[in-house]
């Protein structure tokens, strides 16, 4: 814990996460109190007080932590947000000012041509103070674009990338003018700052003794396109025992073989309350599904997508997952053994900020 507790001082003092340790309140249902909290890192600071933002986001996690950026900055309510019509993104932003673009999957080039040409019809008739991204493929040829007309221009890697930049980094880091920044400081460079991370500051922490007799299961898979996950599902089902009520939420993961209640989406509250309500969490390392946990104070046993298997198009969940377990924040499915001491532990701990919030 003593490293958790240093980077949670360092996170604060860059200000990169509310002093509280939490983020965002649960995007701004308001279940933890931040208080005033710490403000964005001084990268930032160069920006006019309550900017006008370009938001350019892929939906899921990454739309998650651009809201954490943005709850630390306080952008202009005039800012835009472009990103994907789905039930997540349409829930988070039902008060902003949206753009929705067609689905961009990963690595798809003529997506993120289709995206950045809506930008640049934003711009034809709109000014911003700057342009953010986390990613990921659509914003690969909009964020240079809005750096090369003179607009400050930001890409912050996402959480899922623990190890090194992602291939829409890497584009950004190519890409003149535009900043781009770390969340781990392992990998870290004078060309990627390390800013924090907005994980920092959370701790495990025992919730409850075990119980016996069925449990309220909530399986999330995310929303990826056009992967399945039937490894998860599987997995899932072996673990079950008499009694237990399961919603699955599986994305592209279509399957008539299923107890309980399935979905394709959920709308983030609807998935916050099925969350909330839950024994167990079993969720795909996705960084938007990881982030609500968190902050529902949920331990999730996370479900790793992996590309040799087809079910994403490289193998990064991988890193957040062993980032997240390593601190004591999560448990790993277990494919193909028995999954009774994963369910137990989800069950009995919970997590917290380790700073305690203020009044």
């Amino acid at each position: 814990m003593a490293v958790a507790a240093d980077r949670a001082r360092l996170a604060i003092r860059l200000r990169i996460i509310p002093a509280c340790g939490t983020v965002d309140c649960v995007a701004r249902n308001e279940s933890v109190d931040c208080g005033t909290g710490e403000r964005m890192s001084r990268i930032f600071e160069s920006l006019p007080r309550r900017s006008k933002i370009l938001w350019v986001t892929s939906a899921g996690g990454h739309l998650s932590e651009v809201l954490k950026i943005d709850d630390a900055i306080s952008s202009h309510e005039d800012s835009l947000w472009v990103t994907f019509d789905t039930p997540q993104a349409q829930s988070l932003l039902a008060d902003r000012r949206v753009s929705f673009v067609d689905y961009v999957a990963p690595r798809d080039v003529a997506g993120s041509i289709v995206a950045w040409r809506r930008v640049r019809e934003i711009l034809k008739t709109e000014k911003f103070d700057a342009c953010i991204s986390t990613g990921a493929a659509v914003a690969a040829f909009a964020l240079p674009y809005v750096a090369l007309r003179g607009t400050p221009a930001f890409f912050v890697e996402s959480l899922a990338r623990a190890t090194g930049p992602s291939a829409t980094g890497r584009i950004m880091r190519a890409a003149p003018r535009v900043r781009t920044l770390s969340q781990y400081e392992s990998w870290a460079t004078t060309s990627w700052p390390f800013q924090g991370s907005i994980v920092d500051g959370w701790e495990p922490h025992e919730t409850r003794t075990s119980q016996d007799g069925g449990r309220k299961i909530l399986v999330t898979l995310g929303t990826i396109r056009p992967y399945r996950f039937d490894r998860a599902v599987d997995a899932v089902l072996r673990s079950l025992r008499a009694g237990d009520d399961v919603v699955w939420q599986l994305g592209a993961t279509t399957r008539d073989d299923l107890p309980g209640d399935v979905h394709s989406e959920l709308g983030f509250h609807e998935l916050t309350q099925l969350a909330s309500e839950a024994d167990v969490v079993v969720s795909h390392a996705g960084v938007g599904s990881l982030l609500q946990m968190l902050e529902l104070g949920k331990l999730p046993v996370l479900a790793v997508r992996s590309s040799r298997h087809g079910e994403h198009v490289d193998d990064h969940q991988s890193q957040i997952a062993v980032e997240m377990a390593d601190r004591g924040l999560a448990r790993l499915l277990d494919f193909s053994g028995s999954n009774e001491q994963n369910f137990e532990t989800a069950s009995t701990i919970g997590v917290s900020p380790t700073t305690p919030s203020r009044p």
